[in-house]
């Protein structure tokens, strides 16, 4: 499968989800992302970690990422496997951070609605398609300029700018 197409099962939670939730303050002294990975979400839904699998998705609603400006939060998302984040909104902040460091991200309110947790996901990262294969919709999000797919496609933005540095 192409790294731009991406499937797993969708994890649904409500709006305002902020980066205090998504890994919380304790762990702020790790930088590894995997060992990070291990305590996403702890707070919110304490079997996440354990039941995410590689691939799977985050659906939430509104301000997905507010408060502080933690990296530690896309990366520990990122660490715990999941492919990708699809909300109805990002705080500004995390939306930098998450290509920063290569998380894909999509604002899609009309895909945000139709998922439920468990349903089952396909999206294209190339066209900005997001189907829900269990509701059998299929929802165009906002796209991402070509340099941002760029930058989330080489795993984010220190590589991307390795890559545009090298002669």
């Amino acid at each position: 499968m192409s790294p731009m197409i991406l499937e797993g099962k969708a994890w649904r939670y409500g709006r305002d989800v902020d980066t205090d939730v998504i890994i919380p303050a304790r762990y702020l002294t790790l930088t590894n992302p995997v060992e990070l990975g291990a305590h996403c979400l702890e707070d919110l839904d304490p079997e996440f970690a354990g039941r995410v699998r590689e691939g799977d998705m985050i659906v939430a609603e509104e301000n997905f990422g507010s408060g502080s400006s933690r990296e530690h939060a896309p990366l520990a998302i990122k660490g715990c496997g999941v492919s990708c984040v699809i909300a109805s909104s990002f705080a500004r902040i995390f939306y930098r951070n998450a290509i920063n460091v290569g998380l894909p991200i999509l604002e899609c309110p009309p895909a945000v609605e139709d998922i439920k947790k468990g349903d089952r996901l396909r999206v294209d990262l190339e066209k900005g398609t997001v189907e829900n294969i269990s509701s059998g919709n299929t929802f165009q999000a906002q796209l991402f300029p070509e340099f941002m797919r760029e930058i989330i496609s080489l795993g984010g933005l220190v590589q991307y700018v390795r890559k545009h540095l090298e002669p």
